[in-house]
C-alpha cells in the first residue's frame, strides 16, 4: 500500500484551485441513470469514490468514459436494477443508487452500504422515505430489495436533516405521479447543486437549501451536461492547512459562503481569511489560538467532514479546545495516532478535550478513514522530522493527488 513520507517545518505559500465536490459528483452519477440519454458531468475529481461509483454504473449496463475531467455517461442500454455486494460496500453513497434505479426500473435492489468505518450510519431514513412513498421495502439479511410499481408522491417528514436521505428521496420521486414534499430536509450546497441539475434534465424540483423541498414528477427526463460545486470540505482542509504551517494561501474556485462556519471561527484567531466572489487568502498567524468549541451539526453548522482536520489545527494551537462530534459517534480514531506525535487529547464519549502543545514530532501513523487521514497530513506538515502515513488509500477516497497539491505549495510530501 502506498504512504506519505512529510517533512515537516515548510510553510505554505502560493495558489492552489479546487476541484469540484466529491459528495456531488457522486450523487450527480446516481442521478445519471434516471434518464437514458447522454450525461456530462465536466470538472470531476479522479478520486476513488468517484471510480468506485463509475464500476457500479458500468455493471447497470452504462457505458461510462473520461473525456479529460469529464466523465460521460450513455445509461440507454442498462438493464440491470441490482447493485452487487462487493461494488455496494465499498462506499456507503452506493446507497444513492438505489433510488434512482427505482425511479427508473421500478424496482432495485441494493446492499447495505460501506464506506469509511466512523460509525454505524444507519440508513433507516432513506428506508422509510421510500416506504412513504408506497414503495414496498423489504430487508433480507444485507439485502434491501425494492418494489416502486406503486409508488406515488407523498408529503415526508425527516426525524433527522440526513443529506443521504434527503438526495435518495430526491431521486426517487422526480419521475413518479404527484408531488412529494421532503420536511426537515437537508440544506447542504451539495441538495442545491442535485436540485440544479435534475432541473436542467427537465424535473420539477424546489427549494432545495432550505428545510423543505418539493418535486413534482415528471414522466421523463432528458440528458445534459453539468458542472458541479467545488469541494468545500478540500478548500476547507487546504484552509485549515495554511493556519497551520503559517502560511499564505490563495484558494480560488472555492465558494467562501459554504465556508463560513469555518472561517468565522478561524478568521482573527489563527489565521486572517480575505474573502471574494470565488476566491479566499488565507494568511497564517505565527502561534493560532485555540477554537473555544467546535461542535459538529448538519449545515450551515460546523461540518463534520472537517471535525478531524479542525482537531490536527487544534493540538499545536495556544490554549485549550473542546470538539464536539454529533453526528458520528466513532469519529474520533485519528485521536490516537495524533497522540503518537506527541498531541494532548482527551476523548470521552463526543467530546474530545485538546490541549495545545508547541511541537509536534514525526512517527509512523495510520489513516483509518478519509478525514482522519487528512489530519494526520496536515499534522505531519508542521511535525518535526519525518512523518510517515501508512494507509493512503482512505485519503484518496476523497482527495485527489493530495501529495500534489501539497508540494505545489512547497510542503515536502512524497508518495512511496
Amino acid at each position: 500500500m502506498d504512504k506519505f513520507y512529510i517533512k515537516g517545518g515548510a510553510k505554505l505559500d502560493g495558489e492552489i484551485e479546487v476541484y469540484s465536490a466529491k459528495n456531488s459528483v457522486l450523487a450527480l452519477l446516481a442521478a445519471s441513470i434516471l434518464t437514458d440519454e447522454k450525461v456530462v458531468i465536466h470538472s470531476c475529481p479522479k478520486i476513488g469514490d468517484v471510480y468506485s461509483m463509475i464500476k457500479i454504473l458500468q455493471y447497470l449496463g452504462c457505458k461510462v468514459e473520461w473525456q479529460g475531467d469529464s466523465i460521460v455517461i450513455d445509461s440507454s442500454q442498462a438493464d440491470k436494477h441490482d447493485i452487487p455486494l462487493q461494488y455496494g460496500q465499498e462506499i456507503r453513497s452506493s446507497i444513492f443508487m438505489l433510488g434512482s434505479i427505482l425511479a427508473r426500473f421500478k424496482k432495485a435492489k441494493a446492499v447495505f452500504p460501506g464506506g469509511c468505518d466512523i460509525g454505524l450510519r444507519p440508513i433507516d431514513l432513506h428506508l422509510k422515505g421510500l416506504r412513504e412513498l408506497n414503495v414496498v421495502v423489504q430487508e433480507q439479511g444485507a439485502n434491501i430489495f425494492c418494489n416502486g410499481e406503486n409508488a406515488r408522491g407523498k408529503k415526508i417528514h425527516l426525524d433527522f436533516p440526513s443529506v443521504g436521505a434527503t438526495e435518495n428521496i430526491m431521486l426517487a420521486s422526480v419521475l413518479i405521479k404527484g408531488k412529494t414534499t421532503i420536511c426537515n430536509a437537508a440544506k447542504e450546497p451539495e441538495i442545491v447543486c442535485l436540485q440544479d441539475m435534475l432541473n436542467k434534465m427537465g424535473a420539477k424540483v424546489s427549494g432545495a437549501g432550505t428545510g423543505m423541498i418539493e418535486i413534482e414528477g415528471v414522466k421523463k427526463l432528458s440528458g445534459t451536461e453539468f458542472v458541479p460545486i467545488s469541494d468545500r470540505i478540500v478548500a476547507g482542509t487546504y484552509i485549515i492547512a495554511a493556519a497551520m504551517t503559517k502560511g499564505k494561501v490563495h484558494i480560488k474556485n472555492c465558494r467562501p459562503n459554504d465556508l463560513y462556519s469555518l472561517t468565522s471561527k478561524l478568521n482573527g484567531v489563527a489565521c486572517d481569511v480575505l474573502a471574494s466572489d470565488n476566491d479566499l487568502l488565507v494568511k497564517g498567524y505565527d502561534r493560532p489560538q485555540s477554537v473555544l468549541t467546535v461542535e459538529t451539526l448538519p449545515y450551515p453548522g460546523f461540518p463534520t467532514d472537517l471535525q478531524a482536520q479542525m482537531l490536527a489545527l487544534q493540538t499545536i494551537s495556544q490554549g485549550t479546545s473542546v470538539v464536539v462530534e454529533n453526528i458520528f459517534e466513532t469519529r474520533f480514531k485519528h485521536v490516537g495516532e495524533l497522540i503518537k506525535m506527541g498531541a494532548q487529547i482527551v476523548v470521552k464519549d463526543r467530546y474530545a478535550i485538546v490541549r495545545g502543545v508547541q511541537k509536534l514530532y514525526g512517527c509512523q501513523v495510520s489513516a483509518y478513514d478519509l478525514r482522519g487521514g487528512a489530519s494526520l497530513v496536515l499534522a505531519g506538515l508542521v511535525a518535526d522530522g519525518t512523518t510517515v502515513v501508512n494507509n493512503v488509500r482512505h485519503i484518496d477516497r476523497g482527495y485527489f493527488q493530495l501529495e500534489e497539491a501539497l508540494s505545489s505549495l512547497g510542503g515536502c510530501i512524497k508518495r512511496v
